[in-house]
Parts: structure tokens; sequence; C-alpha cells
């Protein structure tokens, strides 16, 4: 068990701001024609850069245009906002936020968007990102598949969550009347604790890193091994009466 914790079971801030950037559906952009809410428009380029590919009837084009001509290069006149979503229905469902300050500059056929700051804010805090970790910085590999594989482990194997639980320490358990999977990367997995008042997030670690889906099960079955072997907690014994009720 000791193995399990010798390396640094969770990802780096930038890898961590990389993930949001890359799993993110909808984007919110703020800039001095006022604040506009997108889905879909985005894509990510290699090196971080958002690129917008935007509707017709939006203000925003002709303003970061402009924008774009007359403020001095470099100096930010635009703000991007991500939010991380829990797949799963869980208490306060975004798990983080990333704000990225910066500037437009058209290209053929969308607006490149320039980073100047970023920063990534958890439920820990807020953290600024090194942009250049930023730029060199992969999203998880787990990243694009996250919330199918979150969405069946709680949906088809409720059991398998139950059983994890057993490699929580009782105090966090302590009150529960629910546990749902609340995130997962290479590094491990994640539930979240839900009490009739407040919650609490822990963290399971793999015994290594998972690089794709396929490492991830074997991790996954390592973990549910591991807790078969653990005794049950008995504050999760209502867990299952309660929530049928």
């Amino acid at each position: 068990m000791g193995d399990r914790h010798s390396w640094t079971a969770a990802p780096a801030t930038a890898q961590r701001a990389r993930s949001v950037l890359a799993a993110a559906w909808s984007c919110a952009v703020t800039a001095e024609g006022g604040r506009e809410e997108f889905i879909g428009v985005h894509t990510v380029a290699e090196d971080g850069r958002v690129l917008l590919h935007l509707p017709d009837d939006s203000t925003l084009a002709a303003t970061a245009t402009a924008t774009a001509i007359c403020a001095p290069r470099g100096e930010p006149s635009a703000v991007l906002e991500f939010a991380d979503v829990a797949p799963v229905p869980v208490r306060n469902r975004i798990r983080a936020r990333l704000w990225m300050a910066g500037w437009f500059a058209p290209e053929e056929g969308h607006l490149a968007f320039h980073t100047t700051r970023a920063v990534l804010r958890e439920p820990g805090g807020a953290v600024v990102v090194d942009l250049d970790e930023f730029v060199i910085a992969e999203p998880d590999p787990l990243a694009l598949a996250e919330a199918q594989l979150l969405t069946h482990l709680a949906d088809a194997h409720p059991d398998a969550v139950e059983r994890l639980t057993r490699l929580v320490e009782p105090d966090s358990l302590h009150g529960a009347v629910r546990v749902q999977p609340l995130a997962v990367d290479r590094h491990g997995l994640t539930l979240r604790i839900e009490r009739a008042r407040g919650h609490g997030d822990v963290r399971l670690p793999f015994h290594r890193p998972a690089d794709n889906v396929g490492q991830l099960t074997e991790r996954m079955h390592v973990l549910l091994t591991q807790a078969s072997s653990a005794s049950c907690p008995r504050a999760l014994q209502r867990q299952r009466t309660e929530g049928d009720g």
C-alpha cells in the first residue's frame, strides 16, 4: 500500500488547466462590447491558443477586430471563462473554473486568442497558471473520455462505487448519505461524499498513472481488489436505504 503514495498522485496545475480547456463544451467571453456565452464555437490549438469560430450574429467578432487594431499588442482586452462541470449529478457540480485574459487576433475564418494570464480556481483556491508550462502541457489522456467513464461507473456499477468506499477513512464517511464518482484522471479517482449538510471529496490514487482507457480499467481493478479485502464502513450501510427512499 505504501507504494501507492510514493509519487505525486495528482495532475500539475498547467495540465489540469489544459484538461479543463480540452473538455469544455462552452465558454463565456467578456470584452469591450459586453459578455457573450457560446456553445461549441471554440477549438484549441496544440499550444493552448483558443480559436473562436463565431456565429454571424455575434457582436464579439466586430468588437474583437476593432480592439485588436486599436489596442497595443499584448495588452489584455478580453477574458475567456471555462467551467469544468462534473458529468455525474452531484452537489456543486462546478469542479473548477479557468479564466484566461488576453487579446484577440483575427485570422482566416476565426479569432485567435493570445493569453497573457491564466487563473485556475478549484475548491482549494485559485492558482495562477505558468504560461510557459501551459503552452507545453498536454491535457490529461482521459480528459475527453472522462464524462462517459464516470457516468457509466455511476449508472451501471453503483455496487463498485460502494465497494470503493472501503478504501476511505471512516471519519470521512461519517454522516454520508450518498457517494458518487466526481472525477477521474490518469493519476486517480475522486469520490464526492455527500452528507445531510455539506459534502467532501476523497481521492483514491492509482498505483501508477493510466495513459489510456485500457490502463484505467486495470487501475480500477486494482482499487476494487484492494477494496474487497477491506471491511465495509458502517457509515455506508444506510446509503442504499436512504437513497431508495
